[in-house]
């Protein structure tokens, strides 16, 4: 199995197609990927809103891609066309408060921290009037907290149009220094203009506040929508696998032919290949070359057509589930992603040579137990 093993990367070596990055191969790639667990309406809608922009917006040369970056909001309305991509941040806000254990306690927090807070408060109010100033006085000026606001200060803050939003989560507070630039601040004395971010749009509603249309956002956000629970999950199932697609493919450089082009060639090569070796080693070959037609013969049954006509095919090619004929994956934009390839010959190979060590080992122990090791 290992010999059959290292000839099998060979060959899936040469089925390499190298790509540019350019956005119409991920997009085929993304939609081959939603096609296998979405309708393919679904799959094409939500492909060409926001699969590839999404991966595009956090790709940095050189540079793995963060998928933490992509922040997954799930909202049970409307249909799953209406999702979207927002260049920015979503903030899903909880309710949450502070407790005491007794009014006195309260009183002492109150009077002790009242002025305290003022003073923070009159900072950022002073801010505020230096940054929006002139041409630029009409301009949103936004706090996002990580900790509670007081509703007076709430009260201080929107007298001068300030936008507070309290409560963040630690995961959005990270992203919105990556979506929209600036800094996260612990203290209000370093607090300066150049501490600040940049966003078009900040929209606020009762659960969610979006941050949109950021200078060169490295943490976007997708908005999930569907009338059931059971959609939205299936939604985003899909999108995670289809956002790992496209990951995979980024930093590999590469794809491999899908409709099971490699499976197929790989067969082809293995029948000219084990007449060049003896011994039991042939018989591992032949397994192997076996073993790649089990998927292009699955395919072909599930989808209603005669499996053995795949098996005696002489064209290394995909199938085309919907006629039965033979295709070129590349004509049809149908690609695979060449390290899950990879991956799963070094997987395979692995677990049949321990099942069948698993055997030898279970033979030499009954040996073991008969008369004279018979």
């Amino acid at each position: 199995f290992e010999l059959a093993k290292k000839e099998a990367l060979q060959i899936l070596d040469k089925c390499k197609i190298p790509i540019n990055n350019d956005r119409e191969t991920l997009v085929q790639i993304a939609r081959t990927s939603l096609r296998t667990k979405l309708s393919i309406e679904n799959a094409d809608i939500l492909t060409d809103v926001y699969f590839v922009d999404a991966i595009l917006a956090l790709n940095e040369p050189g540079k793995p891609t963060d998928l933490n970056m992509v922040e997954i909001i799930e909202m049970q309305h409307r249909t799953e066309g209406d999702s979207r991509l927002v260049r920015g941040v979503v903030l899903d806000h909880v309710n949450a408060g502070f407790f005491y254990k007794n009014a006195e306690e309260r009183d002492r927090l109150v009077t002790s921290e009242r002025k305290f807070i003022d003073d923070r408060v009159q900072k950022i109010v002073e801010l505020k009037r230096k940054v929006c100033s002139g041409d630029d006085k009409n301009k949103t000026f936004v706090i996002v907290n990580q900790k509670g606001i007081d509703p007076f200060s709430l009260d201080i803050l929107a007298k001068d149009r300030i936008l507070a939003s309290r409560r963040a989560k630690r995961r959005n507070m990270e992203r919105i220094t990556l979506a929209c630039g600036g800094e996260a601040m612990n203290s209000i004395e370093n607090l300066t203009k150049d501490c600040l971010g940049f966003a078009e749009d900040v929209l606020g509603e009762e659960k969610f506040t979006f941050i949109e249309d950021c200078k060169n956002p490295k943490s976007v956000t997708v908005l999930l929508k569907g009338s059931t629970k059971y959609i939205l999950n299936q939604l985003k199932d899909a999108l995670r696998d289809g956002l790992r697609s496209i990951t995979n493919a980024v930093e590999d450089g590469c794809v491999i032919p899908g409709g099971d082009a490699s499976e197929i060639a790989a067969h082809h090569a293995f029948t000219q290949y084990k007449e060049q070796v003896k011994g039991r080693v042939r018989l591992g070959v032949q397994a192997f070359a076996e073993a790649l037609l089990i998927i292009p013969k699955a395919i072909a049954q599930n989808a209603g057509h005669d499996q053995h006509e795949y098996t005696t095919s002489k064209i290394p090619v995909g199938i085309d589930i919907t006629t039965g004929e033979a295709m070129e994956p590349k004509s049809f934009g149908i690609y695979d992603n060449y390290r899950v390839k990879k991956q799963l010959i070094h997987s395979s190979t692995s677990i049949a040579t321990n099942l069948i060590l698993v055997d030898e080992i279970l033979r030499a122990g009954l040996s073991s137990l008969r008369p004279g090791g018979q």
